[in-house]
């Protein structure tokens, strides 16, 4: 198991945390399995998704957020951040990828995301690769 540490810098942002990830995959030296990276956090989520258009990560928050508007769920009168809660769950906070000879496999126009819906926070990401 592996752990590092991302900055997001705004409230709603999609990182690309691709080349850390192969640096992980790279360092470990299995040449075959499966790599996990998982967020322990529950307002953060973890997507594949196209790295070629920085525009795509901004499309997938404006489209969570008028699936789930700000404001109107309970649990905001404890600190205003339900929307988070059910983006992240929506989401999921884990995706696994396969390790095909040493290298991670992703398609083409694939990167591994973090979604921050809850910043500006530090995140922890866990990589298990088995």
């Amino acid at each position: 198991m592996c752990e590092f540490q991302v900055k997001a810098t705004r409230k709603l942002q999609v990182i690309d945390i691709t080349p850390r990830i192969r640096e992980i995959v790279a360092r470990d030296g299995l040449e075959e399995g499966l790599c996990c990276v998982f967020v322990p956090h529950a307002t953060a989520a973890v997507a594949i998704n196209e790295n070629a258009d920085p525009q795509i990560g901004e499309d997938l928050q404006e489209a969570l957020a008028k699936a789930v508007p700000q404001g109107i769920w309970r649990h905001d009168r404890i600190d205003n951040n339900a929307a988070a809660h059910i983006k992240a769950a929506i989401l999921g906070s884990s995706e696994t990828a396969p390790v095909t000879r040493g290298q991670l496999l992703l398609g083409t126009w694939q990167s591994i995301m973090l979604l921050e819906f809850d910043g500006p926070r530090e995140r922890r990401v866990v990589v298990q690769i088995g």
